[in-house]
């Protein structure tokens, strides 16, 4: 896309070119929208539900717990969330057809430039950092990895303890279901993005991944830093650095990426606003800290 931006000279072929980008995702949203969340003639989302759309990594687990306890105290309130990608999100957000953008990245420059040519501006409300450690069996002498040496262990390249100091052992794989957005997130954030080795001891949730390894003294696996220290497990350090809130916040860290909600500033509502704000608030923090996210500094 960007090579095509390069070769667009005019100003003319340029606006054609956003414009015809514009309407593609308008297309897509209808498409994949139900009639009730259609817009009205202004471009605005009609239901009363604050409707959500966006990433895996917001939407899959995370916005369900924050939802449920935003409801404890407004239990009228009403939502529709879908999470099928930041992308879809951000397309849906600029489409008119939800309320909130889940991301786990900025903008794109081509979702900056289509947002600009649709007139929405796009407000950005950080709600904390989306966190992984790296969780190897208490008895394990291997207290260290690079970011290498776990690329190369979930991808294959490295299937021995010994070739990272360990025993002479085969490595055990413990990950999640190839469904959940952690799946997609730990394989972005550690693996280049590369296929994992081995898709066997498959979890639907950290709980799972942890027991695991505590059983297995040759597993290795991922959970979220609230988890990382039970009975049995311990979290090893990435290239000498901890998991830890701290590290995270002082972008040392490398497993972890800063979670956004976008909105557009000028069709923004009070429900969404008050959503928002509760999940910025000492509440919503400390949800995100149940989940084993940082929360937002």
């Amino acid at each position: 896309m960007k090579t095509i931006l390069c070769l667009l000279r005019s100003g003319r072929q340029r606006a054609v070119f956003l414009k015809n980008v514009g309407l593609i995702l308008l297309g897509v949203m209808v498409a994949g929208c139900p009639a009730s969340k259609q817009t009205s003639g202004t471009g605005t989302a009609t239901s009363d539900k604050i409707i959500i759309r966006g990433s895996n990594t917001v939407g899959e687990e995370l916005a369900p717990r924050l939802i449920a306890e935003y409801k404890k105290d407004h239990p009228a309130a009403s939502f529709d969330l879908e999470s099928k990608g930041t992308s879809y999100g951000m397309g849906a957000l600029m489409g008119g057809f939800c309320d909130i953008a889940g991301a786990s990245r900025l903008p794109l420059k081509e979702e900056l430039e289509v947002a600009k040519f649709r007139e929405v501006e796009l407000n950005d409300y950080v709600i904390g950092a989306y966190s992984v450690a790296v969780v190897v069996n208490a008895a394990n002498p291997v207290g260290n990895l690079t970011r290498e040496q776990v690329r190369d262990i979930f991808t294959g390249a490295i299937q021995n303890w010994k070739d990272v100091g360990g025993p002479d052992a085969p490595i055990h794989l413990y990950i999640r279901d190839p469904i959940s957005g952690t799946y997609i997130g730990f394989k972005e954030l550690a693996m280049e993005n590369k296929p994992y080795i081995s898709e066997q001891n498959l979890f639907t949730n950290y709980d799972g991944i942890v027991e695991g390894v505590a059983k297995d003294a040759n597993g290795i696996g991922y959970s979220g830093f609230n988890l990382a220290h039970q009975a049995g497990i311990k979290a090893v350090t990435i290239g000498g650095v901890e998991p830890t809130a701290d590290a995270v916040s002082q972008g040392k860290y490398p497993y972890a990426r800063t979670l956004h909600l976008y909105t557009n500033k000028t069709k923004e509502r009070p429900a969404t606003l008050d959503f928002i704000h509760f999940i910025q608030s000492p509440s919503g923090q400390a949800v995100l800290v149940q989940m084993g996210e940082v929360p937002h500094s």
